[in-house]
């Protein structure tokens, strides 16, 4: 039988009981009140904040407290557009039998990107603004969601959790499960959790489950990378004295060089001024050269010498220690980045289309094409065979025209290019289905077609039997010389060329003559006109 997880066995049963973030507590109990007495102070409300702080557990605690019915997504489930419509939308929309509310839980609201999740976004946000039932959203980066989707719902932010607390939390488990444990291998755990309550019980049950007591020595857990001590790094970078120190902390992260140089260059200027400012961008614009050269060189040894630079360098670059408290920030390229994410994949992806029409690559494309692409969408005449041609869909040409997807010059030409697109898409399937028959012996040998017409069509076929011998031989037919390919017998019209026809009773069929047999031959032969496939069109041709 598989263990129980302590994290589940105990998780919070109500708000009281989620430790370490109070004012969230007291700000979500608030929220939902006003849903038990009818005026609502939002439709739906977000928990962000780090991993592992109880976000989860304060939203099952919350609907076990007020007794509320519960639905929940999750990352496992698909969050497409039509999943959530047809699951969260209508229990968000309709009540129960009971009269209770339901509350509409949707995990990780932070990670609607890529092809799985298309369309989430927008259906979530349609969710939020129509919703009769309390919707809880959960995310760990709250700049990661949209902007719309933020405006419309009420924020609730979860700090990570002290070590002093989660020792504490330890000490209640260790209690319930009958475990000794040291106050010191509690605290270690707790420190090395990082301000993860989960991690931090994760840890415990892995050290003590099993066993009645629960020694410093027994504590094998390492300390974890987490975002927070890049806090911690930058603390020794700019207020510290020895650049050993600020290199070996670096060594401690989990960051890359490009990332970390992000984070220094973000809280420069909060950290330094005047001279120490000046000298401590120079010592980054020299580690950005070294990492220039890694991208151009694939030359990773010149990685340490941009850490020394962005650490070491940068602290010597101030003339006296700095004190005081500096709230230092994450980098905002990051955040401009996030934001920007759908558009630049839009781009992206008609980009991709320019370039495989025109046999270019995606970077050309996206740096030559894409304005005279939106040119040629401007003209009325060809924007809709363009669009057809080119696959867009109404984001990318609302991207390449510069304007946005609910005009109606937008709309009037991506209606165009589907119906474009439908009756090509039909002409296709009716032009395979007529040359199926014609093509089907196109492509045999010159002996093997001969075989196999006369075959076919019940010509010259010799006896092999007493039984066959005696019937009268069919009238031979003179087929067209192998060196006119062209004019070779189609396998389907030479067969009712062949075909005897009815005669009277005692009266001997007429064979035809050369010229019958040229003639209808001849008729046979003539290419299906609609056949012929056509033309692929260019960009150019536009």
């Amino acid at each position: 039988m598989a263990a129980v997880k302590w994290t589940e066995k105990y998780r919070p049963d109500t708000l009281a009981q989620v430790l370490g973030n109070g004012k969230a507590v007291d700000d979500l109990r608030a929220w939902a009140t006003a849903w038990e007495q009818g005026a609502p102070i939002t439709g739906a409300a977000i928990l962000y904040g780090p991993a592992g702080t109880g976000k989860t557990s304060a939203a099952l605690a919350l609907a076990r407290e007020f007794d509320w019915d519960i639905i929940e997504m999750n990352a496992s489930d698909a969050r497409t557009a039509g999943m959530i419509q047809k699951i969260a939308g209508p229990a968000s929309r309709s009540m129960t039998f009971s009269g209770k509310l339901r509350l509409v839980v949707l995990d990780e609201a932070d990670n609607l990107h890529g092809t799985a999740d298309r369309g989430g976004a927008a259906a979530m946000l349609k969710l939020v603004r129509d919703t009769r039932q309390p919707v809880l959203l959960i995310a760990n980066e709250y700049y990661e969601i949209e902007k719309p989707l933020r405006d419309a719902i009420k924020g609730i932010a979860f700090r990570s959790v002290r070590s002093t607390t989660i020792a504490q939390a330890l000490r209640e488990i260790c209690k319930a499960e009958g475990v000794a444990c040291d106050p010191d291998a509690l605290m270690l755990i707790a420190e090395r959790a990082g301000g993860d309550m989960r991690s931090g019980i994760n840890d415990l049950q892995a050290a003590a489950e099993g066993s009645k007591e629960l020694k410093l020595e027994d504590v094998a857990t390492a300390e974890r990378d987490v975002k927070s001590s890049i806090f911690k790094v930058l603390e020794v970078i700019f207020k510290g004295e020895k650049a050993r120190e600020a290199l070996q902390a670096s060594y401690d992260l989990d960051e890359s060089p490009e990332d970390l140089i992000n984070w220094v260059d973000e809280n420069l200027p909060l950290a330094y001024q005047g001279q120490d400012l000046w000298q401590g961008y120079e010592q980054l614009a020299r580690a950005d050269v070294f990492l220039g050269r890694v991208n151009r060189r694939q030359n990773y040894g010149m990685w340490r010498y941009a850490g020394f630079l962005m650490t070491g360098g940068v602290q010597s670059a101030k003339a006296a220690r700095r004190h005081g408290y500096v709230a230092f920030r994450p980098p905002s390229r990051w955040r401009r980045m996030g934001q920007t994410r759908k558009a630049r994949g839009v781009r992206d992806s008609a980009a991709k289309k320019v370039a495989h029409r025109c046999h270019v690559s995606i970077s050309f494309a996206r740096a030559e094409l894409m304005d005279f692409t939106g040119m040629l969408l401007k003209d009325k005449k060809i924007a809709a065979p363009l669009a057809a041609e080119l696959g867009l869909d109404a984001e990318e040409i609302a991207l390449l025209l510069g304007s946005t997807p609910t005009t109606k010059k937008v709309q009037t030409i991506y209606e165009e290019a589907i119906k474009i697109r439908s009756a090509e898409e039909i002409e296709d399937i009716e032009l395979a289905w007529h040359g199926t028959a014609q093509h089907a012996l196109s492509h045999m040998p010159e002996a093997q077609a001969g075989v196999g017409l006369t075959g076919f069509a019940g010509v010259e076929i010799s006896a092999t039997s007493e039984h066959e011998a005696a019937r009268p031989a069919p009238a031979k037919i003179e087929t067209i010389p192998a060196e006119k390919p062209a004019e070779r017998l189609t396998p389907v019209e030479p067969a009712v060329a062949a075909k005897p026809e009815g005669r009277k009773r005692g009266r001997p069929r007429r064979a035809k003559t050369e010229d019958e047999a040229a003639g209808k031959t001849a008729t046979a032969a003539k290419p299906d006109a609609g056949s012929a496939r056509k033309k692929q069109k260019s960009l150019f041709d536009f």
